[in-house]
């Protein structure tokens, strides 16, 4: 976990501001599973001002229509989501994706446009209304300012470990509270993931400068992952404010708004590390933090393009130290840079080694470099020496168990 100074840590997750409660049930959607949790809800005490981005695939699952439909008014109060299957390219999908709305609000005695839906799990199968009708009543009961790991579970398809994390910080007197849950471990590319993530806080803050937030910090972070170049159809990335927390209102880009921000961003940016690192069949997380560049544009393009190449993602899980394969997806990045300027080092806990400048190799020990790249996580830090600017992206290795893993996904 990266922290930061004037943010602390804490337990609660999604559940950690003021107001909030979640819960996570087995509902057995997936036909002949029913011993992991499925569904999960999210729901606040009051009206929250929300925002939310969505995936850029043209294919798009049928919550996200029905939750941009429902956000068009800039509030929410609760949300609620399936794994196990995306409700994606089905004939009766948003038919569905609303009855899942009507439910909620029914058990809740909320308006129904109030209510916010995701689905995660495998595209073009039929999801089944009967067993989340049916596990409601139990879904509600289990609602509780102590269940933010179990809604947490319930959002989890491939992944192996749970994304949940909360800050403490204070704001204009009165202590504050950020912290959320996220799902995501395959079908991972830039321009969001296959990822689920609900953030919340008790911060008051207008609701455009929430928008404006949340779309600054996700440009910085989960649009900074990749783990296998495919962009998912279910992308959805949710924040809600329930302004519990006491503080005067943030209405303008004061000092106020810059320490949200900056407790948005360390949120953000470690739950996306964890989707990094948590890709499917990973077994290392792998940082490019690229430097010396123009424009932070140049960066950012250069970052992802090393960390998405599937030679140096496969020659990093077998720790070898290739390094022309880095140079080769710095090279075919869609920037302007000079490429006889440029130096790549890596780094892990062990060390750091150069291992080009200038454009071209350098000498170096073999047997250092893998003992640097043996570590779990390890970082490649390029230089373009060509300005002021830098940017990171998160990635994994490629292994043997990633093929494994999409090759019988559905079985």
């Amino acid at each position: 976990m990266v922290k930061f100074d004037g943010y602390e840590f804490i337990d609660g997750g999604v559940c950690a501001a003021e107001g909030f409660k979640a819960s996570g049930v087995i509902a057995g959607i997936k036909a002949g599973n029913t011993t992991k949790r499925d569904l999960a809800l999210i729901a606040c005490d009051v009206r929250c001002k929300s925002a939310a981005l969505f995936t850029t695939n043209k294919v798009k699952g049928a919550p996200i229509i029905v939750s941009r439909e429902h956000l068009k008014d800039g509030y929410a109060q609760a949300i609620v989501v399936n794994s196990g299957n995306a409700n994606t390219c089905n004939a009766n999908g948003v038919a569905i994706a609303e009855e899942m709305c009507e439910l909620t609000a029914k058990m809740l005695k909320l308006s129904k446009e109030d209510i916010l839906v995701g689905s995660t799990g495998v595209i073009g199968q039929k999801l089944d209304i009967k067993p989340i009708k049916d596990a409601f009543p139990l879904l509600v009961k289990e609602l509780s300012d102590k269940n933010s790991a179990l809604a947490c579970e319930a959002i989890m398809t491939t992944d192996t470990r749970k994304k949940e994390l909360a800050v403490e910080f204070t704001i204009d007197g009165k202590k504050c509270h950020l912290g959320g849950i996220s799902k995501g471990s395959g079908m991972i590319n830039p321009n969001m993931a296959t990822m689920l993530a609900f953030i919340t806080t008790d911060v008051a803050i207008n609701g455009e400068l929430l928008k404006k937030a949340l779309r600054k910090v996700n440009d910085l972070t989960y649009n900074m992952v990749s783990v296998d170049g495919d962009t998912s159809t279910n992308d959805s990335l949710f924040l809600m404010s329930s302004g519990l927390a006491g503080n005067d209102e943030i209405i303008c880009e004061d000092k106020d708004y810059e320490i949200f921000e900056n407790a948005l961003y360390a949120v953000m940016m470690n739950l996306a590390r964890e989707t990094a690192r948590d890709g499917e069949g990973a077994t290392k997380l792998i940082e490019c933090i690229v430097n010396g560049a123009d424009t932070e544009k140049t960066a950012k393009i250069v970052a992802k393009s090393v960390i998405s190449s599937s030679l140096v993602k496969a020659a990093l899980f077998a720790s070898d130290a290739n390094w022309g394969r880095i140079l080769c997806a710095i090279g075919y990045a869609d920037a302007d840079f000079d490429i006889n300027k440029v130096s790549v080092d890596l780094s892990s806990a062990k060390g750091k080694i150069a291992v080009c400048k200038n454009g071209a190799g350098v000498a170096f020990s073999e047997e250092a470099a893998k003992e640097i790249l043996s570590e779990d996580e390890i970082k490649i830090l390029v230089d373009l020496h060509d300005g002021e600017n830098s940017a990171v992206a998160w990635g994994c290795d490629l292994t043997f168990e990633y093929v494994k893993i999409n090759a019988e996904y559905r079985t």
